[in-house]
């Protein structure tokens, strides 16, 4: 039996007197009770939610609910509202500049949100909070719109329901790069005991006026065509679920089908094992609506409606379409109407886009991963990156928006159907004009952060010559910044044939990932392409896995 440290169970004892949620605060000295009598599980436990204080990065924060510094929870929450408050008030923000708030309908979001409005508004901030739980690209749309110098997005997005998390805008609509998550870090350390800071609560809570601002700018971006299509529609027990009713149907598709058991908003997200749409079952219950309506297609959101998945109909059954053919079938539909801009990718989405932008003689940008970087492209057009993210409109949102590319989609779909072709059918087209880009993933969700770690290091230690029977012509160190971008913790290596794979650390989830793409040039007909590719792609997986110990 082991004994915590005297330090350890003082350290739980301080931290409960400040925390001002009865609810943690009850859970915390229950854990210190049972640590302090020797229950192992519990000693453990308190160590881990006492290891730190949970991490504000650029993804802001993101982690399980419950008491303690390594944890999600109102004082945690407090904390991070006040660094952020200092931040903007040392960059010049005052009584007359806002900040607004919005939030997902998590365990305990309306919770921090109201605390964060309270604590803005205490420092001398306005606070101007969403009306209700509502989607991400509705927040990054309403800083713009009003005017304001931050928002914040309480929402873990399609993390466990176990999680929540807290994103951070700036003034002009992104969420933040370094060195602005440093800075609201630095100031976040340097907040004393959260009873010492001011709050005042009374916030400013928004009509529907800013909600039909978005949909009305949305809409606005889809011009009149054919709306002969049929489609099922899951929110995944998110908040997109009447906002996407409310779009669909004002751009005159009628014929839209719910979901019944994810239609509405569940924290708990009951009939998922992870409630986002990458996840193998997480559209069975939509794709088994659509084959009980005779749906043309399936169209999901995760859960706070940032990502939009699309799956379509084949002779074998549903086939869910990557991120990539999606991104594809996006920004092939604009270049075509002639839409000017700069295109974007991610470096881990298919590299098809930049052959579409340079065929039509526009730019052309290749960012990190994350649509903090994508969105604040001057001049942006459109981007996307492989993990279901798009921003079809940057006037509207510089983040990605599964509202907007819900809407976009189906559009395209219904123009194709109304000619008698499909999405498959425009993918095969562009197969042929371009070659058949395929991309896939190895993705390993680990127990042991540590295994991520040994993964990469024995890359870097010993770097691939070959694989999938292609030579690497290049191996880059993404820590180093390659090609104009900032450092990043991850690997690249360009194969042979127009190969590419790169390996890194998710920043949202315990996982490695690996991202592949083959080219192969149409010339024995799409199909038989497609049987190259996968072949090629299995082989380079296989090989990487070996490579790295996964």
């Amino acid at each position: 039996m082991s004994q915590p440290s005297g330090d350890l169970l003082a350290r739980a004892r301080a931290w409960s007197d400040d925390d001002p949620d009865p609810q943690t605060r009850a859970e915390l000295d229950a854990l210190a009770d049972a640590a302090g009598s020797g229950d192992e599980q519990a000693t453990s436990e308190l160590a881990d939610r006492f290891s730190g204080l949970l991490q504000f990065g650029t993804a802001g924060l993101r982690g399980a609910l419950g008491a303690g510094p390594n944890r999600m929870n109102r004082a945690v929450v407090i904390r991070a509202a006040a660094g952020l408050a200092a931040y903007l008030r040392d960059r010049g923000a005052g009584g007359d500049d806002a900040v607004v708030i919005g939030y997902d309908a998590r365990h305990k979001s309306d919770e921090f949100a109201a605390d964060t409005a309270a604590v803005m508004r205490g420092a001398g901030l306005e606070a101007l909070l969403l009306p209700r739980p509502l989607p991400t690209p509705i927040l990054a749309f309403a800083i713009r719109h009003l005017g304001c110098v931050a928002g914040v997005m309480v929402t873990a997005s399609h993390n466990p329901p176990q999680d929540n998390g807290y994103k951070v805008y700036l003034g002009e609509g992104c969420q933040i790069v370094p060195p602005a998550d440093a800075d609201i870090s630095a100031a976040i350390d340097a907040v004393g005991a959260v009873a010492d800071v001011p709050r005042t609560h009374g916030a400013r809570v928004l009509d529907e006026d800013v909600v039909d601002a978005y949909l009305d700018a949305v809409l606005a971006t889809v011009e009149d065509g054919p709306r002969d299509l049929r489609v099922v529609y899951t929110p995944l027990h998110g908040v997109g679920g009447a906002i996407v009713d409310k779009a669909m149907r004002a751009a005159g598709f009628a014929d839209l089908h719910a979901v019944p058991r994810q239609a509405e908003p569940d924290p708990e997200f009951p009939t998922v094992s992870f409630p986002n749409p990458e996840e193998p079952g997480a559209i069975d219950l939509a794709v088994e609506t659509a084959q009980s309506h005779g749906a043309d297609l399936v169209a999901a959101n995760d859960p706070d409606a940032d990502r939009c998945a699309v799956a379509v109909p084949t002779e074998q059954g549903w086939r869910m379409l990557r991120g990539d053919e999606v991104g594809a079938l996006l920004g092939e539909t604009l270049l075509r109407r002639g839409v000017k801009g700069v295109y974007a990718a991610s470096i881990v989405s298919s590299s098809l886009l930049g052959k579409m932008a340079e065929q039509h003689g526009v730019d052309y940008a290749e960012t990190l991963t994350g649509f903090k970087w994508i969105g604040r492209i001057d001049g942006l057009a459109f981007g996307y990156e492989e993990a279901l993210g798009y921003c079809v409109a940057p006037q509207v949102a510089r983040d990605k928006d599964g509202v907007s590319a819900l809407l976009h989609v189906a559009d395209l779909a219904a123009r194709l159907r109304a000619e008698g072709r499909s999405l498959l059918d425009r993918l095969d087209e562009i197969a042929q004009e371009y070659g058949l880009h395929a991309t896939d993933q190895l993705s390993v969700r680990v127990t042991d952060l540590a295994q991520i770690e040994t993964a990469m290091r024995r890359l870097r230690d010993t770097p691939p010559t070959r694989l999938g029977g292609l030579d690497v012509v290049r191996a880059e160190d993404l820590t180093e910044g390659v090609a104009g971008l900032p450092p990043t913790d991850g690997l690249r290596y360009r194969l042979a044939d127009d190969a590419r794979v790169i390996v890194r650390p998710s920043g949202t989830e315990p996982k490695i990932k690996c991202y592949l793409e083959v080219v192969v040039p149409v010339t024995d007909g799409v199909d038989a392409a497609r049987i190259a590719a996968a072949g090629r792609l299995d082989a380079v997986r296989t090989d990487l896995a070996a490579a790295a110990g996964l």
